[in-house]
């Protein structure tokens, strides 16, 4: 799969979680939302010639290992990416709802994250959209 694919799921994840959060959704928002975020570091790993894992875990772990730890990358995108996975698990798995304010806050920070990694590992490909 191409980056710029990839990159284009997180777009579209985004935009789903975007309208999921318009009717109140909140567990579908935030799962939306996570998963916008989990397709842009996968494109930025792939743009920067990294492996992603074969898992959440593996790319979550291969994520902060290549793009973190040592940049190019801020430790608040790695905290980022980690805090959505938490909300995910917690709108897919967890009896209790998501409060819709924190759906609200992850969807802005999906939008936040996609734009950093398009900035950085995309610079000359116009993104097409609003984010």
């Amino acid at each position: 799969m191409k980056v710029e694919d990839v990159m284009a799921k997180a777009v579209q994840a985004a935009a789903s979680a975007k309208l999921l959060l318009d009717t109140g959704d909140a567990d579908g928002a935030c799962n939306r939302a996570y998963y916008a975020m989990f397709d842009a570091a996968r494109a930025a790993l792939l743009a920067s010639g990294h492996s992603v894992g074969k898992t959440h875990k593996g790319l979550l772990n291969a994520f902060n290992d290549h793009l973190v730890k040592n940049g190019p990358l801020s430790k608040e995108m790695g905290r980022l990416l980690k805090q959505a996975e938490t909300f995910r698990y917690v709108a897919d798995y967890e009896s209790d709802p998501v409060q819709l304010s924190d759906a609200r806050e992850m969807v802005g920070l999906a939008e936040t994250f996609i734009a950093a990694m398009h900035a950085q590992f995309m610079p000359d490909d116009a993104m097409g959209n609003d984010t």
